[in-house]
C-alpha cells in the first residue's frame, strides 16, 4: 500500500523542542492510567506514539488536547510551561486533535467548519467573503479538490478529515495529533494524506501520528515513543526502528514468540468437510476439508470469494449447491442458528455491524448464543450467566471496568476478544474466523494468537481468512488460495512444503492452474 520515504528530519535534532510532556499522571476513580509518562516532540517531525489499546496513548493526547486535566506533571510549548485546561487553551497553545472520529458538522459548508467558532467580523456582519478567502488559501496549500462553498456532508471521509486539517493549520497550529486517520481510507486516499503529513512536516509543524498499522509507520516516522500499561517504555529515531524492536517495546516480549503456533504435523480425523458449495454466482463450486487441531487459512486477494465461502457454510447467505459435513454426518444448514446448533461458530469481519450488540453490556454479549440453555422454564439463569462471562474475561484477559460495560466502549482488541468469547461459549467444534485481527493492536493481536492456538490444541478446527501474508504463514498448518470466486492453490505445512508470502502470492495474482473440486 504505501512506501517508505525517507525523511530530512536529524535523529539527533538540535532546535528547542515544540512540545515537552513531563511527569505526566492521571488516575481514573483511583486507579492509573498514566505514570509518569514523558513525551518531547520537536518542530518538523512525524512521531509515531505507540503502544496497545489500554497503554495510555489516547488519555494523553487528551490531556494534551484538554479533553482531560492531568494529575501530575508539566507541559512546555518552545520551552515554557503551559497550563492546559480545556480544549480552548490547548488551541490557543497551537494543539489540534484530529480524532478518528472525525468532527465536523455536515450540514455547514467547508468554510464554515473550518472558521467555527472564530468566525471573522467586518463591523456588526459575519465576514464572509474574507473566510472564504482564507479558507480557499488553506484547502489550496493541502491540494484539496473541492472548493470552500461545499456542504461538508456531500465529501468523502478523506475530504472530511483535509477539513480538520485546514481548521488546524488556521489556527495556526504548532503541534498536530491524528488519531488512526486511514482507518476509513482508501490505498489512493491514504497515499494522498502521507503527501499532506511529508508537507506539514517540512512546514515546521509537528505531527503525533497514532496508529496501529506498521507499514505507515515505517513509511511517516521520524521517531517513535512506546507506552506500556501507561507508562513510558522509551523512544526509537528512524534508524533505530525494527520489527523485533517495536514488538518488544510494545508486549514486552522477543517478536519469536508473537506467533505462538506450532504447526500441527499429525492432524487428527477431518472434522468439517465441503463439498462442491457455490452460492451460483461469485463463487464457483470448490470443496475443502479442516481435521482436528488444525488452523486452515483461506487466502486470496480482496474480492476472491475467502468471506463468501465462510457465510456459504455457515447459513448466513444462500448456497446454490454443496454439502457441508461435520465428523462426516451431513448437516441441513439454512441459517446460522442451524451452524450454531451443530457446533460451528463464526466471527465475522466486521464485528460491530455483524457482531456485536454494541449498546448491550460485555457480560450479555457473551452470554447471549447461551442463554436459552441456561435458562429454566424460560428464565434466564443469570448465577450462570455471571460464572461464564466472569470465566470468559479472565481467561481472554479482557480488559473491562466491569461486566456492565457496553460493548462499543471497549477497544477493538477487547471487543474482539468479547467476540470470541462468545462464541467458545458454545464450545464449537469448527471456529471460522473472518479477519481475526483486524484494527486491533499488537497486543491483542498476540492474545488472539495465543486462544487461537490453545483452540486448535484442543481439537477445534479453525478456518481463517486473512488479508495479512505474515498472520496467514505465522499461523497456518495449510493455507488455501482462492482467486476470483475459485480454489487456485493449496500449500501445507505439515507435509514439508513451506508455506511463504511469495508462493501465496503466486497463486492469488493467477500464476496457477485452478485445482479440480
Amino acid at each position: 500500500m504505501t512506501t517508505t520515504t525517507e525523511t530530512s528530519f536529524s535523529d539527533t535534532p538540535t532546535t528547542t523542542p515544540v512540545l515537552e510532556m513531563r511527569g505526566i499522571g492521571k488516575r481514573f476513580h483511583g486507579v492509573p492510567a498514566l505514570q509518569n509518562v514523558n513525551l518531547t516532540i520537536y518542530p518538523g517531525e512525524v512521531h509515531a506514539l505507540m503502544g496497545e489499546n489500554g497503554a495510555g496513548k489516547s488519555t494523553l493526547m487528551k490531556i494534551l488536547a484538554g479533553a482531560y486535566i492531568a494529575d501530575e506533571g508539566e507541559i512546555y510549548i518552545n520551552g515554557s510551561p503551559v497550563k492546559i485546561t480545556d480544549p480552548g487553551t490547548a488551541r490557543k497553545a497551537g494543539i489540534n486533535l484530529i480524532y478518528q472520529e472525525l468532527n465536523v458538522a455536515p450540514n455547514l459548508t467547508v468554510t464554515e467548519n473550518i472558521f467555527m467558532g472564530s468566525e471573522l467580523q467586518r463591523g456588526q456582519f459575519l465576514d464572509r467573503k474574507g473566510m472564504e478567502i482564507e479558507a480557499l488559501a488553506v484547502l489550496q496549500s493541502l491540494g484539496a479538490n473541492f472548493t470552500a462553498q461545499t456542504v461538508v456532508g456531500n465529501l468523502s471521509i478523506a475530504e472530511q478529515q483535509q477539513v480538520e486539517i485546514a481548521r488546524a493549520l488556521k489556527d495556526k497550529s504548532r503541534v498536530l495529533v491524528m488519531d488512526e486517520p486511514t482507518a476509513a481510507l482508501s490505498d489512493r486516499e491514504t497515499e494522498h494524506l502521507f503527501e499532506v503529513i511529508r508537507k506539514l512536516r517540512n512546514d515546521g509543524i509537528a505531527i503525533i501520528y497514532i496508529s496501529h498499522r506498521m507499514e505507515e509507520i515505517y513509511a511517516l516516522a521520524d521517531r517513535i515513543s512506546v507506552l506500556r500499561d501507561g507508562q513510558y517504555i522509551g523512544s526509537l529515531t528512524r534508524n533505530e526502528i525494527s520489527p523485533q524492536r517495536l514488538v518488544q517495546m510494545m508486549v514486552g516480549r522477543p517478536m519469536e514468540d508473537f506467533y505462538e503456533h506450532q504447526r500441527q504435523m499429525n492432524p487428527g480425523p477431518v472434522v468439517l468437510e465441503v463439498r462442491n458449495i457455490s452460492d451460483g454466482r461469485k463463487i464457483e463450486p470448490m470443496s475443502l476439508k479442516i481435521h482436528a487441531g488444525e488452523i486452515v487459512a483461506l487466502a486470496g486477494l480482496v474480492g476472491a470469494g475467502r468471506t463468501e465461502v465462510s457465510r456459504l457454510i455457515f447459513g448466513a447467505d444462500h448456497k446454490a449447491s454443496g454439502e457441508v459435513f461435520l465428523n462426516g454426518k451431513k448437516l441441513d444448514i439454512h441459517s446460522p442458528s442451524d451452524a450454531i446448533a451443530a457446533g460451528i461458530g463464526y466471527v465475522p469481519e466486521d464485528r460491530k455491524d455483524q457482531g456485536l450488540f454494541l449498546e448491550m453490556s460485555a457480560r450479555k454479549n457473551i452470554a447471549i448464543n447461551t442463554l436459552k440453555q441456561d435458562a429454566k422454564a424460560g428464565v434466564v439463569n443469570w448465577g450462570s450467566v455471571n460464572q461464564l462471562a466472569t470465566q470468559a474475561v479472565e481467561n481472554f484477559n479482557i480488559r473491562l471496568a466491569n461486566l456492565e460495560i457496553r460493548a462499543v466502549d471497549l477497544s477493538g482488541g477487547n471487543q474482539q476478544k468479547l467476540l470470541l468469547a462468545r462464541w467458545l461459549a458454545i464450545k464449537p467444534r469448527v471456529l471460522m474466523l473472518d479477519e481475526p485481527t483486524r484494527g486491533v493492536d499488537i497486543g491483542a493481536k498476540s492474545e488472539i494468537y495465543r486462544i487461537m492456538s490453545e483452540l486448535a490444541a484442543q481439537g477445534v478446527a479453525i478456518l481463517m481468512v486473512s488479508s495479512e501474508l505474515p498472520e496467514v504463514v505465522g499461523m497456518s498448518d495449510r493455507v488455501l488460495v482462492m482467486r476470483e470466486g475459485q480454489l487456485v492453490g493449496e500449500l501445507d505445512g505439515s507435509s514439508g512444503k513451506e508455506i511463504t508470502q511469495e508462493k501465496i502470492m503466486h497463486y492469488a495474482t493467477g500464476a496457477s492452474e485452478v485445482l479440480g473440486s
